[in-house]
């Protein structure tokens, strides 16, 4: 599959902003089972500053900074990326258990050094026994890995309902876990809180998916704005994508930008600004499969 995607963020401020620091992940990221063909990034006003570099999860970062009084900020993304095929359900059905996944990670043997640092609490994803309790249902002992992260997955789509005034950037994991409501950031936190929280590797997943959704399928939530989603590490298979969200093993319909240890590492934009008084944000998404 072949897609063009489109991002474009815009703030609009009430006074001049005499300066803006920026950073951005927005340039799909090269893997295995993904290449960024081409890229573009544009910035009204021009930034005075602009550097380009790779972070520590080896995502592509750029920072910019303008110096110039203005009211209107615009960064716009374009890109062109291929995508291979991913496995299905059927074919990872040979995972390892998750408790011998788990102890392979304690073990900290060096062919699994970079799950490691995986493992353990971040800025937005506190590992908690409330969260060991809620995932233990799909890991009852000696469960393939794969088919536990998937019943989790499944349960999670059931039991939270997408609602995005439920919370924002700032709302900790318990509240999401009690008032069983949010959006895709909040669900992908909850399944890496749950999965950390009994020994087990995941990382954040950001990036985009497909707008228009095949014929006969159903419209999958987040299309119009950036998405986020989870990656579990198999010693086997290595790491394996899932959408609580959208209730699927990741296949060919998502785009990946960046990945890290929550939301903080991979935010698609951020930074801080001197003046301007109120804002509004405005983002657009497209995601166009190549015919």
């Amino acid at each position: 599959m072949r897609y063009t995607v489109f991002h474009e963020t815009k703030y609009l401020y009430n006074t001049n902003v005499t300066l803006s620091q920026q950073m951005l992940h927005m340039k799909p990221r090269n893997f295995a089972l993904q290449q960024c063909e081409w890229y573009g990034l544009t910035i009204s006003p021009n930034p005075n500053e602009h550097i380009e570099r790779t972070d520590y999860f080896g995502n592509h970062s750029n920072y910019v900074a303008v110096f110039s009084p203005h009211k209107t900020l615009t960064v716009t993304s374009s890109s062109t990326v291929n995508l291979k095929p991913r496995q299905t359900i059927s074919e990872l059905q040979h995972s390892q258990s998750w408790e011998t996944v788990k102890h392979l990670l304690n073990t900290q043997q060096a062919q699994h050094m970079e799950a490691i640092a995986y493992l353990f609490t971040s800025t937005n994803v506190t590992c908690r026994p409330e969260l060991a309790a809620y995932a233990a249902p799909s890991f009852y002992a000696n469960r393939p890995l794969i088919d536990a992260v998937y019943d989790l997955t499944q349960r999670v789509f059931k039991e939270f309902e997408f609602d995005d005034t439920a919370t924002d950037v700032s709302t900790p994991l318990d509240e999401v876990l009690e008032g069983k409501r949010g959006v895709c950031q909040d669900f992908a936190h909850l399944m890496i809180g749950c999965l950390r929280s009994l020994g087990l590797a995941c990382r954040y997943v950001s990036g985009y998916i497909l707008t228009l959704p095949p014929k006969g399928k159903p419209r999958l939530i987040g299309a119009d704005a950036s998405h986020a989603w989870i990656s579990v590490y198999c010693p086997i298979y290595g790491w394996i994508d899932f959408d609580p969200t959208n209730n699927c093993l990741v296949q060919n319909q998502h785009i990946t930008v960046g990945w890290g240890r929550d939301f903080s590492d991979v935010s698609p934009m951020h930074g801080m600004v001197l003046g301007g008084g109120k804002q509004r944000l405005k983002v657009s998404v497209t995601v166009t499969p190549i015919l």
